[in-house]
């Protein structure tokens, strides 16, 4: 069974004594397999937001550590900041990363609520998918009125909290209340601008946010509010829906920003959040100067802005992940304030380098190193691993042809066909590397196989068992390779035929090394099959694969021709 994985990141009232800070991030270490990936401190704000990653059990139980500590060390009587606060752990949210629905994390999310409400008496609200009522779906409304009118509403009949006391008494006047809720990914973005001035950036908040701004009747910022059939203000709906923002200053960087929350990135993505704050702000004559993520983002949020951004260039986009989030970096200003670490900020590279901590991996190595280390006297990395490389430098030729024949000039009307190439190079190219790693790991599968005990007829079973799962599993990770070194060639044979023909040797040399690829890894699936008990998978899996070869061939032959009559 897959592992679930969960992502919590809980907002606390602190956030300029790190020494308080740093007490409430060890509570959160002393529990086995959860990842703190990032903390996040703002001083104007006094808030500090973290990001913690595990599975499900151990991140609830370090979510219950943290809320605990910081109900010791905070005290919300003393607490001032700019942003909406209530409690000391202000909002505990959960989120699912892999291999677990809402459904659960819901589940998840409210045990969890009652647990901080009923062992540390501290009130819970609990918001987003994990609301009991609809009304209690958003977290502004929980939130309304904030710390100051937290002693009325928990006594209220309507807005006393789903877990733990309902009262204000001297420990929960200290401690606040918590919001604890189940949501998808967020991602906590501000917009810097040229201005001071917190009436005017709220001003274009409310132009973006999906709420809007409340209708007035003559002047629309001092006019009398509309009111509906009900007695409640009529809103004017901004123009981003998914979104939430304010506006406000921060002292430390001397500029005021758009603070918002992008709830569903796949309505609303960071980049055009971005470019609609920029108009906005025109039209009312101040300037973006840059922007700020708060936590951590996912990385396909980060590329789509790249690639988002080069194609406003009318640039290929078919280029590196580095690349991408470089352009992304630099368009969307996220090193204004200071340096953008794609390692710290993307949760995809955090994780890698906590899974990869203590390994090696082939990909990070030189092409010294990598080549010093295939003729070493260790077998790994061997055959597998050379035709996954020569497979992924087959594909990333191909793209190379289609980023220069998309940037050539007088061909500028054929930029984004060529961009469409590239990326499907790039595509290529990246599955290609991953497999560099994973024909080596598969090999290493089936020697840590054989290395388990076979004492007892129990123990040799289940020796038996492993060695042929590793062996299968030997056996479908080269196969893999195969096709996608064949299907990489069809880029290559594209760019021989309609690419910049001052580099048409370079796809047709491309196509080599894919086509090598194709052979290399056929090798390595067959001698693994000749190892399976199961003789109907292994004869299926050589006679599938001796058809790639035969088409791999047949392709490289036309490729050949094509660049040879243009040489």
């Amino acid at each position: 069974m897959k592992k679930q994985l969960i992502e919590c990141v809980p907002n606390f009232s602190e956030g300029n004594d790190m020494h308080i800070i740093n007490q409430i991030t060890d509570a959160m270490k002393t529990v086995e397999n959860v990842s703190v990936i990032d903390v996040d401190p703002g001083k104007a704000t006094n808030r500090t937001v973290v990001t913690m990653v595990g599975e499900p059990e151990a991140i609830c139980e370090a979510a219950f550590r943290a809320v605990k500590k910081a109900a010791e060390l905070i005290d919300m009587t003393k607490h001032k900041g700019a942003h909406p606060r209530f409690g000391a752990t202000d909002v505990c949210p959960l989120v699912p990363v892999s291999n677990i629905t809402m459904e659960e994390t819901v589940e998840y999310a409210r045990k969890l609520a009652r647990r901080i409400g009923e062992e540390l008496n501290i009130p819970v609200y609990c918001y987003e998918s994990a609301a009991f009522v609809p009304e209690r779906k958003n977290l502004a409304t929980c939130r309304a009125g904030e710390y100051e009118a937290l002693g009325e509403r928990l006594c209220s009949e309507q807005w006393y909290p789903d877990f733990g006391p309902r009262e204000l008494n001297e420990w929960t006047a200290k401690t606040g209340a918590t919001a604890v809720g189940a949501r998808n990914f967020l991602v906590a973005y501000n917009v810097n601008l040229n201005t001071t001035s917190t009436r005017r950036a709220n001003a274009i908040a409310f132009d973006v946010r999906e709420r809007g701004r409340v209708k007035r009747e003559g002047n629309p910022i001092t006019g009398k509010k509309v009111l509906d059939e009900n007695g409640k203000p009529v809103m004017i709906p901004g123009t981003l829906k998914s979104v939430k923002a304010i506006g406000w200053f921060i002292e430390e960087y001397g500029i005021a920003q758009i603070s918002m929350n992008l709830t569903d990135i796949l309505v609303t993505s960071m980049h055009e959040a971005f470019d609609e704050v920029c108009r906005k702000a025109v039209d009312r004559g101040i300037r973006v100067t840059g922007s700020e993520l708060v936590g951590v983002i996912p990385l396909q949020a980060m590329l789509d802005a790249g690639r988002y951004f080069l194609r406003k260039q009318q640039r290929s986009s078919g280029v590196s992940d580095k690349e991408l989030i470089k352009i992304a970096v630099k368009s969307l200003g996220l090193d204004e304030l200071y340096p953008f670490e794609p390692d710290k900020k993307i949760i995809e590279y955090i994780l890698e380098k906590e899974a990869g901590k203590g390994k090696k991996k082939l990909i990070g190595m030189s092409l010294t190193d990598f080549a010093d280390e295939t003729a070493s006297e260790s077998p790994a990395p061997g055959g597998g691993s050379i035709s996954a490389y020569m497979g992924a430098l087959g594909a990333a030729l191909g793209s190379m042809v289609a980023n220069l024949s998309s940037h050539k000039r007088g061909w500028d009307e054929r930029w984004e066909e060529f961009s469409n190439w590239a990326e499907k190079g790039k595509a290529y190219q990246t599955e290609l590397m991953k497999l560099v790693d994973e024909d080596t790991n598969a090999f290493n599968r089936i020697m840590d196989a054989f290395g388990l005990p076979k004492k007892t007829e129990a123990e040799k079973a289940a020796r038996q068992q492993a060695v042929q799962e590793a062996t299968r599993y030997a056996t479908e990770v080269p196969f893999k390779t195969m096709h996608l070194c064949y299907e990489c060639m069809f880029v290559a044979k594209a760019m021989a035929e309609i690419g910049n023909p001052n580099s048409v040797t370079d796809a047709g040399v491309g196509a080599l090394a894919a086509r090598a690829g194709v052979m290399g890894a056929f090798l390595n699936v067959k001698i693994n099959a000749a190892g399976l008990e199961d003789k109907v998978f292994a004869a299926d899996i050589i006679h599938e694969g001796k058809d790639v070869v035969e088409k791999a061939c047949r392709l490289e032959a036309k490729i050949l021709e094509i660049v040879n009559s243009k040489i």
